[in-house]
């Protein structure tokens, strides 16, 4: 019975880092011409390595470690054969991975974060739900990634150049970076995008506060259709918004026009704004606004003093979606705007279609580290929302 439970413990890690192999091995086969036996030769390799660290390996602390050592050594090894300087730094790291994991599996812990009496079932759902959700973020963030270290190409290329693939200090240039910064073109798109953005961001914020906070009033009629009718932007395809919005500002004027186009972009980020300060709203006292009114305060008072700081966080929150949708808005533009009103987005829509110009790397670079700032500072806005909704009264 001992012997029976021991071969099916082997069994069950070598499946796993079978699992993960595989996965190594589409990548490492599509590379090499052959993503279908690079899934097969990975899932066997890392099943035989799994058994031979689990059986042949003694059990001390010091033995594993040295065998994760050596096995992340082998696989530089095979690594750097592959595929150069740049394979064998993978290796290493896939190495000391499936070394890891082999471990952590064979000796149990990856039930320390569960309950005990979890059953395998449900442990396995555990993990399971996690490696989708794995997957999943990788190949979102995979292609965003991938563009970062192709904005420092020394070659007017889309695609990593050997010599960028041998970490040769020749391959890599700052000259895409200084395009865009000495470049007329860009920096005039530049600037549209820093008038246009800002603008917009403070008409949505403005309407959107007060659409939110009139809508959660329970004695507004047909506030649930209103709702609708507001956040009606995010549900709408972009391209029926643009096409509606062309026809209606040519008739009336504002087709080609900055107001225009800070309009179009302020009705995109009014949905946004809404549904965060109405998010925010859900937990505010309304016992305090009675009060300050019947200490004399006035309703514009009240709101400035009272309700204002309250829901301060929800509305800088919605603020900033506003402003990345602005800033990333391409298809509105181009039916609303004129070559006077060109933004940052459509430069970049013209240097990948017309021009093929690899400064869209480094601006989209620049960009998302813009947008990962700005999405770090809604996460913080988020948790201090979420204490100041736990010291309210409500």
């Amino acid at each position: 019975m001992a012997e029976r439970a021991i071969v099916h413990s082997v069994l069950f890690v070598a499946a796993i880092v079978a699992a993960f192999g595989a996965f190594l091995g589409l990548f490492v086969g599509t590379a090499n011409g052959s993503g279908l036996w690079g899934i097969v030769i990975g899932a066997a390799v890392t099943a035989v390595i799994a058994v031979v660290l689990v059986k042949a390996v003694p059990s001390s602390a010091a033995s594993r470690r040295g065998a994760r050592w050596g096995l992340a050594i082998l696989f530089l090894i095979v690594g750097f054969l592959l595929g150069a300087l740049p394979g064998a730094v993978i290796g290493f790291f896939a190495g000391l991975f499936f070394a890891w994991v082999t471990y952590w599996l064979a000796t149990n812990r990856y039930r320390d974060s569960l309950p005990p009496y979890a059953t395998s079932g449900q442990v396995l759902w555990h993990y399971t739900f996690r490696t989708i959700c794995g997957v999943i973020f990788f190949f979102l963030i995979a292609p965003i990634v991938v563009v970062m270290p192709l904005s420092f190409n020394a070659e007017d290329f889309f695609t990593f150049t050997p010599e960028m693939l041998s970490f040769d200090p020749a391959g890599y240039s700052l000259k895409h970076y200084q395009d865009f910064f000495f470049n007329s073109q860009w920096q005039q798109a530049l600037r549209n995008s820093v008038l246009i953005a800002p603008t917009a961001t403070l008409l949505s914020v403005g309407f959107g506060t007060l659409a939110a906070i009139g809508l959660s009033q329970p004695h507004v009629p047909f506030r649930r259709a209103i709702m609708a009718i507001l956040i009606s932007p995010m549900i709408v395809p972009l391209i029926i918004s643009a096409a509606g919005m062309f026809f209606f500002y040519s008739r009336v004027g504002l087709q080609g026009t900055y107001l225009g186009v800070v309009l179009a972009h302020a009705a995109l980020g009014i949905p946004f704004v809404i549904i965060t300060v109405t998010a925010t709203l859900v937990g505010f006292d309304r016992s305090l606004t009675r009060a300050a009114a019947n200490m004399g305060a006035s309703p514009v008072r009240t709101f400035f003093k009272v309700q204002m700081p309250l829901i301060l966080p929800g509305v800088i929150s919605g603020g900033l979606f506003a402003f990345i949708t602005s800033f990333d808005e391409v298809v509105v533009v181009l039916f609303v705007g004129s070559a006077g009103q060109k933004t940052l987005p459509w430069q970049m829509f013209i240097g990948l279609r017309e021009q093929i110009s690899p400064t869209i790397l480094a601006v989209a670079t620049i960009l998302v580290a813009i947008s990962i700032c700005l999405l770090v500072t809604v996460e913080l806005l988020r948790r201090r929302s979420e204490r100041l909704r736990g010291l309210s009264p409500g």
